[in-house]
């Protein structure tokens, strides 16, 4: 069968299954089944096609609904963490890597300006921060303004305002993107230039293993936070077939599940950098706990979402 009679034949079905939702669990299990059915007939003969992307995208809608729609209650926190945050994470793995494509550009823009004009750092970390940090350079010990305020007020002064950053960089994806970028690009630039400071007194290295203690889940929050508001930016951009009005609002109810995912993620960066950081850990201490977070950041909104996909769709 050619592509075009495919399409044509099956069009006003897959119209219908997402315009009119069917609330009922067997119902909607038969729906699944038959649009995996035209998945694995377009996967066949049309592997690269765009019916075949479509196809796979409103399956793995249904395939979300179906375990939102499970009559186990009680294991519905479980099911999030387990399939419908990773199959969240796999249909916005691109708005990801933009996300991740934009903060590192602006890492390397902070660095390359802060290398060029002296007063750079200054402008975007404050004279107080620089000056503060200066003298502990001149005391013997220039990351010890980690250890300056009290461990449990830090604890919530931190978490809180990484997840107000978290919730900005998503919330402002409402701005047809514009607002996200924005907030990747000025974590980004100071993050580089931040960075360039310590290399310029040849102590990068022992910032590094110092600040990316919680800065590993800190940092990969925000970038992934940035993925979520590029979705639902991106729903503005491109409805498709939905209507403006209707796409942004499935774009904002993503976004938003992935933000709520990341609290976690940072209530564990503000528990290591309010009370881990501060201590004089040994470098093979430090560079441990460092691989562990990027491991897990990478497995659980890199890999596992892959592997989730895959079961989903031989399911």
């Amino acid at each position: 069968m050619k592509e075009a009679v495919f399409v044509k034949r099956n069009t006003e079905k897959w119209q219908e299954y997402e315009s009119t939702p069917a609330h009922d669990p067997d119902r909607l299990t038969e729906r699944f089944i038959e649009l995996t059915d035209d998945l694995s007939y377009a996967r066949t003969f049309y592997p690269n096609a765009t019916v075949t992307r479509y196809l796979n995208g409103v399956a793995s809608q249904f395939h979300q609904k179906l375990y939102a729609n499970r009559r186990e209650d009680r294991n519905r926190i479980a099911a999030f963490w387990k399939h419908e945050l990773p199959l969240l994470m796999f249909e916005s793995r691109f708005r990801l890597l933009y996300s991740f494509l934009f903060f590192i550009g602006a890492c390397i823009l902070g660095w390359i300006s802060a290398a060029h004009d002296d007063t750079y750092v200054r402008l975007i970390m404050g004279d107080d921060y620089v000056n503060q940090t200066l003298e502990n350079i001149k005391n013997g010990d220039p990351l010890a303004i980690y250890g300056g305020t009290g461990q449990a007020d830090m604890f919530m002064q931190i978490t809180v305002n990484n997840i107000k950053v978290s919730f900005a960089a998503f919330a402002l994806g409402a701005f047809f993107s514009f607002g996200t970028i924005a907030i990747l690009f000025q974590n980004g630039i100071m993050l580089g230039a931040f960075q360039y400071f310590f290399f310029e007194r040849d102590l990068l290295l022992a910032s590094v293993l110092k600040i990316w203690i919680h800065g590993t889940l800190e940092i990969s929050a925000i970038v992934i936070a940035g993925g979520a508001g590029l979705v639902m930016g991106h729903s503005l951009l491109f409805p498709g077939t939905y209507s403006r009005l209707e796409s942004f609002r499935q774009g904002a109810k993503k976004g938003m599940k992935i933000v709520i995912g990341l609290v976690p993620v940072f209530v564990a960066a503000g528990f290591l950098e309010s009370f881990i950081t501060r201590l004089t850990l040994h470098p093979v201490a430090s560079s441990a706990i460092i691989l562990v977070s990027a491991v897990f950041i990478v497995w659980y909104f890199v890999l596992y979402p892959r592997k989730v996909h895959r079961e989903s769709m031989s399911a």
